[in-house]
């Protein structure tokens, strides 16, 4: 029996990579990871147990509190969870607190080296379809296809600021401008395993492709 392909997609925030990638996973049977998720946990960790007196992230506590954090995906009705430490954390991981730190957390060279075997892990048997920023380049450099999502900083501005309006977060399309910019930034910019995409990686923009053609376009090359 052929083992089940090994897909990487990467690219910009709000460009719609972690439901693209549930709904592909659910076509193939493959299994889902949103590496975002695991970025998102320990910042969320470090906002609950490693502020400094101003109220902002001690980067170097957390390096300390590594032993402390135990992350893990269980399946919760046909979908994956994140877990930290025996509780559920999905739903706390997606408010805005975290997104505004996110990217500091994700850019320091040990938290990616503590997330690297956990990830590749992850993906060894095969049959996995992971999303983030360095998965083609950095995590997964052998995946089967790679995938860089994009699409035009408005556009996925409108596309976070309708997501967390219908999770009834009160914030401005102009904050949520802001928020990717600096998050592009950050991210683009960082030294360690900055968001770019694979050589090897097939582009895909989407700007003016709503989910489904994306998702469309996307298995068109993989049944090639």
């Amino acid at each position: 029996m052929n083992k089940k392909p090994v897909i990487a997609i990467d690219g910009f925030s709000s460009t719609g990579k972690s439901s693209i990638s549930k709904k592909i996973a659910k076509k193939l049977d493959l299994i889902h990871i949103d590496t975002g998720a695991l970025y998102r946990g320990i910042t969320f960790f470090a906002l609950e147990n490693c502020l400094n007196d101003s109220q902002e992230i001690d980067i170097k506590s957390l390096f300390e509190k590594f032993d402390q954090i135990h992350l893990e995906f269980i399946l919760n009705n046909g979908v994956l969870e994140l877990f930290l430490n025996g509780k559920n954390i999905d739903k706390e991981i997606r408010e805005p607190r975290v997104s505004d730190h996110v990217s500091l957390v994700a850019k320091q060279a040990e938290v990616r080296a503590f997330l690297l075997d956990f990830q590749r892990n992850l993906a060894q048997k095969g049959g996995v379809i992971m999303d983030g920023r360095d998965i083609g380049t950095v995590i997964l450099p052998n995946a089967d296809y790679k995938f860089f999502i994009t699409a035009s900083p408005e556009e996925r501005a409108k596309r976070r600021h309708l997501e967390l309006q219908h999770s009834g977060v009160d914030i401005s399309r102009e904050e949520v401008y802001e928020n990717l910019k600096t998050r592009d930034k950050i991210d683009s910019e960082r030294a360690v395993a900055p968001l770019k995409k694979a050589d090897d990686a097939i582009l895909i923009d989407n700007t003016l492709l709503n989910k489904e053609e994306t998702i469309a376009l996307i298995l068109s090359h993989i049944s090639k």
